[in-house]
Protein backbone atom coordinates (compact mmCIF):
# COMPACT_ATOMS: atom_id res chain seq x y z
CA UNK A 1 0.00 0.00 0.00
CA UNK A 2 2.77 2.43 0.88
CA UNK A 3 4.49 1.90 -2.47
CA UNK A 4 1.22 2.43 -4.35
CA UNK A 5 0.44 5.50 -2.28
CA UNK A 6 3.83 7.03 -3.03
CA UNK A 7 3.36 6.42 -6.75
CA UNK A 8 -0.19 7.75 -6.77
CA UNK A 9 0.73 10.90 -4.84
CA UNK A 10 3.63 11.50 -7.20
CA UNK A 11 1.21 11.38 -10.15
CA UNK A 12 -1.23 13.75 -8.44
CA UNK A 13 1.48 16.22 -7.43
CA UNK A 14 2.87 16.15 -10.98
CA UNK A 15 -0.58 17.12 -12.28
CA UNK A 16 -0.69 20.00 -9.79
CA UNK A 17 2.68 21.29 -10.95
CA UNK A 18 1.67 21.17 -14.61
CA UNK A 19 -1.70 22.79 -13.90
CA UNK A 20 -0.10 25.58 -11.88
CA UNK A 21 1.75 26.83 -14.95
CA UNK A 22 -1.47 26.93 -16.98
CA UNK A 23 -3.25 28.81 -14.20
CA UNK A 24 -0.33 31.23 -13.93
CA UNK A 25 -0.80 32.11 -17.59
CA UNK A 26 -4.47 32.83 -16.88
CA UNK A 27 -3.53 35.13 -14.00
CA UNK A 28 -1.23 37.15 -16.24
CA UNK A 29 -4.21 37.97 -18.46
CA UNK A 30 -6.77 38.71 -15.72
CA UNK A 31 -6.94 41.61 -13.26
CA UNK A 32 -9.91 40.47 -11.21
CA UNK A 33 -12.77 40.69 -13.70
CA UNK A 34 -16.03 39.33 -12.31
CA UNK A 35 -18.59 37.03 -13.93
CA UNK A 36 -22.37 37.15 -13.62
CA UNK A 37 -22.42 34.05 -11.42
CA UNK A 38 -21.84 33.16 -7.78
CA UNK A 39 -20.34 30.02 -6.30
CA UNK A 40 -22.12 27.66 -3.91
CA UNK A 41 -21.51 29.87 -0.88
CA UNK A 42 -22.65 33.09 -2.50
CA UNK A 43 -19.30 34.60 -3.49
CA UNK A 44 -19.22 36.41 -6.82
CA UNK A 45 -17.05 34.35 -9.14
CA UNK A 46 -14.15 35.96 -10.93
CA UNK A 47 -13.23 34.89 -14.44
CA UNK A 48 -9.93 33.54 -13.14
CA UNK A 49 -11.79 31.40 -10.53
CA UNK A 50 -13.87 29.74 -13.23
CA UNK A 51 -10.95 29.22 -15.63
CA UNK A 52 -8.68 27.79 -12.93
CA UNK A 53 -11.43 25.40 -11.89
CA UNK A 54 -11.83 24.18 -15.49
CA UNK A 55 -8.08 23.61 -15.85
CA UNK A 56 -7.92 21.50 -12.70
CA UNK A 57 -11.08 19.55 -13.43
CA UNK A 58 -9.79 18.59 -16.87
CA UNK A 59 -6.39 17.68 -15.44
CA UNK A 60 -7.85 15.35 -12.80
CA UNK A 61 -9.90 13.56 -15.46
CA UNK A 62 -6.63 12.13 -16.74
CA UNK A 63 -5.87 10.38 -13.43
CA UNK A 64 -7.62 7.05 -13.12
CA UNK A 65 -6.69 6.80 -9.44
CA UNK A 66 -8.97 9.79 -8.68
CA UNK A 67 -12.51 8.70 -7.96
CA UNK A 68 -14.08 12.06 -7.21
CA UNK A 69 -13.28 15.77 -7.01
CA UNK A 70 -14.95 18.55 -5.12
CA UNK A 71 -14.24 22.20 -5.86
CA UNK A 72 -15.12 25.28 -3.86
CA UNK A 73 -16.60 26.62 -7.10
CA UNK A 74 -19.02 23.67 -7.51
CA UNK A 75 -22.13 22.86 -5.49
CA UNK A 76 -21.69 19.08 -5.62
CA UNK A 77 -18.81 16.63 -5.92
CA UNK A 78 -18.03 15.29 -9.40
CA UNK A 79 -17.34 11.59 -9.97
CA UNK A 80 -14.50 10.95 -12.41
CA UNK A 81 -13.46 7.27 -12.23
CA UNK A 82 -15.58 4.65 -10.50
CA UNK A 83 -12.51 2.49 -9.80
CA UNK A 84 -10.49 5.36 -8.33
CA UNK A 85 -9.51 5.36 -4.67
CA UNK A 86 -8.77 9.04 -3.97
CA UNK A 87 -11.03 12.03 -3.58
CA UNK A 88 -9.59 15.52 -4.02
CA UNK A 89 -11.13 18.65 -2.55
CA UNK A 90 -9.64 21.91 -3.75
CA UNK A 91 -9.95 25.67 -3.88
CA UNK A 92 -8.84 26.47 -7.43
CA UNK A 93 -7.99 30.09 -6.70
CA UNK A 94 -7.82 31.26 -3.10
CA UNK A 95 -7.63 35.02 -2.52
CA UNK A 96 -8.59 35.92 -6.08
CA UNK A 97 -10.07 39.22 -4.87
CA UNK A 98 -6.45 40.33 -4.36
CA UNK A 99 -5.65 40.07 -8.05
CA UNK A 100 -6.57 43.67 -8.82
CA UNK A 101 -3.99 44.78 -6.24
CA UNK A 102 -1.32 42.56 -7.84
CA UNK A 103 -0.86 40.55 -4.64
CA UNK A 104 -0.07 36.84 -4.41
CA UNK A 105 -2.91 34.33 -4.69
CA UNK A 106 -2.95 30.56 -4.49
CA UNK A 107 -4.61 27.16 -4.85
CA UNK A 108 -5.23 24.58 -2.09
CA UNK A 109 -5.66 20.79 -2.34
CA UNK A 110 -6.61 18.01 0.06
CA UNK A 111 -6.12 14.40 -1.08
CA UNK A 112 -8.41 11.95 0.71
CA UNK A 113 -8.20 8.15 0.51
CA UNK A 114 -11.86 7.30 1.00
CA UNK A 115 -14.57 9.72 2.07
CA UNK A 116 -14.05 13.46 2.56
CA UNK A 117 -13.05 13.15 6.21
CA UNK A 118 -9.87 14.64 7.71
CA UNK A 119 -8.77 11.26 9.08
CA UNK A 120 -8.58 10.09 5.45
CA UNK A 121 -6.12 12.75 4.31
CA UNK A 122 -3.00 11.19 2.82
CA UNK A 123 -1.60 14.32 1.20
CA UNK A 124 -2.12 18.03 0.75
CA UNK A 125 -0.60 20.83 -1.26
CA UNK A 126 -0.80 24.53 -1.90
CA UNK A 127 0.36 26.57 -4.88
CA UNK A 128 1.40 30.19 -4.55
CA UNK A 129 1.40 32.48 -7.58
CA UNK A 130 3.65 35.45 -6.95
CA UNK A 131 6.92 36.64 -8.45
CA UNK A 132 7.47 32.94 -9.12
CA UNK A 133 5.24 29.88 -8.95
CA UNK A 134 5.86 27.80 -5.83
CA UNK A 135 4.22 24.63 -4.54
CA UNK A 136 4.27 23.21 -1.02
CA UNK A 137 3.68 19.47 -0.78
CA UNK A 138 2.96 17.32 2.28
CA UNK A 139 2.16 13.62 2.60
CA UNK A 140 1.65 11.07 5.36
CA UNK A 141 4.77 9.28 4.10
CA UNK A 142 7.29 11.81 5.46
CA UNK A 143 7.78 14.71 7.84
CA UNK A 144 8.13 18.28 6.66
CA UNK A 145 6.68 20.18 3.72
CA UNK A 146 8.65 20.07 0.48
CA UNK A 147 8.63 23.47 -1.21
CA UNK A 148 9.34 23.56 -4.94
CA UNK A 149 9.85 26.66 -7.11
CA UNK A 150 9.55 26.79 -10.90
CA UNK A 151 12.92 27.91 -12.26
CA UNK A 152 11.75 28.55 -15.81
CA UNK A 153 12.24 24.97 -16.95
CA UNK A 154 11.16 22.68 -14.12
CA UNK A 155 10.13 22.62 -10.47
CA UNK A 156 13.19 22.55 -8.24
CA UNK A 157 13.11 21.63 -4.55
CA UNK A 158 14.06 24.80 -2.68
CA UNK A 159 13.82 23.48 0.86
CA UNK A 160 11.83 21.28 3.22
CA UNK A 161 9.84 23.46 5.60
CA UNK A 162 9.62 22.87 9.34
CA UNK A 163 8.14 25.14 12.00
CA UNK A 164 10.09 26.18 15.07
CA UNK A 165 8.46 25.86 18.48
CA UNK A 166 7.83 29.62 18.46
CA UNK A 167 7.50 32.21 15.73
CA UNK A 168 7.20 35.98 15.41
CA UNK A 169 4.55 36.55 12.72
CA UNK A 170 0.92 37.35 13.46
CA UNK A 171 -1.75 37.11 10.74
CA UNK A 172 -5.16 37.91 12.30
CA UNK A 173 -8.20 37.48 10.03
CA UNK A 174 -11.79 38.57 10.42
CA UNK A 175 -13.19 42.09 10.88
CA UNK A 176 -11.91 43.37 14.22
CA UNK A 177 -15.18 45.01 15.26
CA UNK A 178 -16.72 41.51 15.35
CA UNK A 179 -13.95 39.83 17.36
CA UNK A 180 -14.67 38.52 20.85
CA UNK A 181 -12.96 40.32 23.72
CA UNK A 182 -10.91 37.20 24.49
CA UNK A 183 -9.63 36.94 20.93
CA UNK A 184 -8.79 40.65 20.78
CA UNK A 185 -6.83 40.34 24.04
CA UNK A 186 -4.90 37.35 22.66
CA UNK A 187 -3.95 39.19 19.46
CA UNK A 188 -3.01 42.35 21.38
CA UNK A 189 -0.83 40.33 23.76
CA UNK A 190 1.07 38.81 20.84
CA UNK A 191 1.78 42.26 19.43
CA UNK A 192 2.94 43.44 22.85
CA UNK A 193 5.38 40.51 22.87
CA UNK A 194 6.91 41.74 19.62
CA UNK A 195 5.04 39.72 17.00
CA UNK A 196 4.98 41.37 13.57
CA UNK A 197 1.77 41.91 11.59
CA UNK A 198 1.83 39.98 8.31
CA UNK A 199 -1.66 39.77 6.82
CA UNK A 200 -2.60 40.17 3.15
CA UNK A 201 -6.12 38.76 3.23
CA UNK A 202 -5.07 35.69 1.23
CA UNK A 203 -4.92 32.39 3.10
CA UNK A 204 -2.23 30.85 0.90
CA UNK A 205 0.30 33.72 0.96
CA UNK A 206 -0.21 34.35 4.68
CA UNK A 207 0.17 30.71 5.72
CA UNK A 208 3.05 30.24 3.29
CA UNK A 209 4.78 33.24 4.87
CA UNK A 210 4.52 31.63 8.31
CA UNK A 211 5.82 28.31 6.96
CA UNK A 212 8.72 29.86 5.07
CA UNK A 213 9.74 32.00 8.07
CA UNK A 214 9.48 29.08 10.47
CA UNK A 215 6.63 30.11 12.74
CA UNK A 216 3.87 32.41 13.90
CA UNK A 217 0.09 32.41 14.10
CA UNK A 218 -2.68 32.67 11.50
CA UNK A 219 -6.15 33.10 12.95
CA UNK A 220 -9.66 33.31 11.58
CA UNK A 221 -11.82 33.04 14.70
CA UNK A 222 -15.50 32.74 15.36
CA UNK A 223 -16.88 36.29 15.09
CA UNK A 224 -20.24 37.81 15.90
CA UNK A 225 -21.05 38.19 12.19
CA UNK A 226 -19.67 34.76 11.15
CA UNK A 227 -19.91 32.55 14.27
CA UNK A 228 -19.00 29.36 12.38
CA UNK A 229 -15.98 30.95 10.74
CA UNK A 230 -15.51 31.89 7.10
CA UNK A 231 -13.00 29.34 5.80
CA UNK A 232 -14.19 26.03 4.38
CA UNK A 233 -13.19 22.77 6.00
CA UNK A 234 -12.63 20.48 3.01
CA UNK A 235 -11.05 22.90 0.58
CA UNK A 236 -9.00 25.20 2.81
CA UNK A 237 -8.88 24.31 6.49
CA UNK A 238 -8.23 20.54 6.52
CA UNK A 239 -5.48 20.62 3.85
CA UNK A 240 -3.59 23.38 5.67
CA UNK A 241 -4.13 21.69 9.04
CA UNK A 242 -2.51 18.58 7.56
CA UNK A 243 0.33 20.68 6.12
CA UNK A 244 1.00 22.49 9.41
CA UNK A 245 1.05 19.25 11.39
CA UNK A 246 3.47 17.74 8.86
CA UNK A 247 5.66 20.81 9.41
CA UNK A 248 5.69 20.20 13.18
CA UNK A 249 3.08 22.80 14.13
CA UNK A 250 -0.56 22.71 15.13
CA UNK A 251 -4.02 23.60 13.86
CA UNK A 252 -7.12 24.01 16.04
CA UNK A 253 -10.59 25.59 15.94
CA UNK A 254 -9.80 27.43 19.16
CA UNK A 255 -9.79 24.38 21.39
CA UNK A 256 -10.15 21.22 19.31
CA UNK A 257 -7.74 19.79 16.74
CA UNK A 258 -9.04 20.70 13.30
CA UNK A 259 -8.34 17.25 11.88
CA UNK A 260 -10.71 15.76 14.48
CA UNK A 261 -13.71 17.73 13.18
CA UNK A 262 -16.44 15.99 11.18
CA UNK A 263 -18.08 18.04 8.42
CA UNK A 264 -21.78 17.52 7.76
CA UNK A 265 -21.75 19.23 4.35
CA UNK A 266 -19.18 19.66 1.59
CA UNK A 267 -19.09 23.41 2.13
CA UNK A 268 -19.06 23.54 5.95
CA UNK A 269 -16.89 26.24 7.54
CA UNK A 270 -15.06 26.47 10.86
CA UNK A 271 -13.02 28.92 12.95
CA UNK A 272 -9.34 28.07 12.57
CA UNK A 273 -5.91 28.80 14.02
CA UNK A 274 -2.65 27.60 12.44
CA UNK A 275 0.79 28.07 13.90
CA UNK A 276 3.83 26.98 15.82
CA UNK A 277 3.23 24.93 18.96
CA UNK A 278 3.75 27.82 21.38
CA UNK A 279 1.24 30.05 19.60
CA UNK A 280 -1.32 27.23 19.45
CA UNK A 281 -0.92 26.71 23.21
CA UNK A 282 -1.48 30.44 23.77
CA UNK A 283 -4.74 30.23 21.79
CA UNK A 284 -5.90 27.22 23.81
CA UNK A 285 -5.28 29.07 27.06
Amino acid sequence: MQDNLAQDLEKIFAILKDSSLLIYQILKKNIGETTQSKNSTGDVQLQADVLADKILCEAFKGLECVKEICSEEQEQAIELHSNGIYKIAYDPLDGSSLMGANLSVGSIFGIYRGEFLPKNLVGAAYIIYGMVVGIGIASKLKKGVDYFVFNGESFELQKTLFLKEEGKLNAPGGTQRYWSKAHKNTIDDLFQKGYRLRYSGGMVPDLHHILIKGGGLFSYPSTSDVPKGKLRMLFEVFPFAFIFECAGGGAIDGKQRLLDLIPSHLHDTTPCFFGSNKEIEIVKR
